[in-house]
């Protein structure tokens, strides 16, 4: 039976979050069940995606990043891929009809990586917004069940969420990004002798954003809220602690928050949302 497949593969894309992300896997684990899955095989087409482009280093990346292209088109078309990351994910984008001008947008920015070392701020921005934007959308659209109007109205904010996220991954991996990808996301910044002022600016920029997504996930339906809100004050800790650190210190090595810490915020975006302070 069929089903009997489609349970093993959403419990590989379950594995691959769990495997790639604690913190994105405990955030998660604190939206409804309802939903959990979805946004689990979301992230291990994006993860697999994103994998292909950074470390497969040994092979031919631009041919397996198109490869693994048309095969979601042909699981998207026939209902079912071999492939268990691919498998579940199409079975997500029929369920909750996610367009595929996102996932298109999200493929372009992620075969960007295969050519690009420098951006201007018009490629910054479309970077961006195909490479975290749309999956905030993606994420969206589970998170409404259908619901257009909803959907709409909280469209800005869950791109300005994907942004945050986004940026202050950038500037937490800057040294990795630039010694070991040959990459420098941020417009008109020269890393190797980033500033306390270039810095300033970056965290301003981030700031604005997650201002911004506060927003949106303040009107998120009940079974979404606490757990976006708990990866958003993981990031926003994450920034904070960036914010804290010297910028030659920032391109030295790579800022990281423990998992007891982790555990400590969980606990902490609990109290509010009990308290109902979003």
């Amino acid at each position: 039976m069929k089903k009997a497949f489609d349970e093993v593969s959403i419990k590989c894309s379950k594995i691959v979050t769990k495997h790639y992300s604690t913190s994105f896997s405990l955030a998660v684990k604190m939206l409804d069940k309802s939903i959990r899955n979805a946004i689990y095989s979301i992230y291990g087409f994006v993860r697999f995606s994103d994998e292909i482009v950074d470390s497969f280093h040994e092979y031919d990346k631009e041919a397996l990043i198109n490869d693994f292209e048309k095969d979601y088109y042909r699981a998207l078309e026939s209902r079912i891929s071999l492939n268990p990351i691919l498998n579940s994910f199409q079975h997500t984008v029929k369920e909750y009809e996610i367009d595929n001008d996102l996932i298109q947008a999200f493929l372009t920015s992620m075969k960007l990586d295969l050519k690009k070392s420098e951006y201007t701020d018009t490629e910054y921005n479309e970077y961006i917004y195909g490479s975290a934007d749309v999956v905030g959308l993606m994420c969206l659209k589970v998170f409404v069940k259908g619901n257009q109007e909803k959907y709409d109205s909280l469209k800005e904010s869950a791109m300005k969420l994907g942004s945050a996220f986004q940026k202050v991954n950038f500037l937490r991996d800057l040294k990795d990004d630039y010694e070991e990808l040959n990459r420098s996301y941020f417009p008109n910044i020269d890393v190797k002798n980033l500033n306390n002022e270039s810095k300033k600016m970056i965290i301003q920029e981030i700031e604005e954003d997650f201002k911004n997504a506060l927003i949106g996930i303040k009107k998120l339906p009940k079974d979404a809220k606490f757990g976006v809100y708990t990866a958003y004050i993981y990031y926003l800790s994450l920034l904070k602690k960036l914010k804290r650190t010297p910028a030659e210190e920032i391109i030295k090595t790579r800022i990281r928050i423990s998992n007891t810490f982790k555990i400590l915020l969980l606990i902490k975006s609990f109290v509010t949302y009990k308290a109902k302070l979003i």
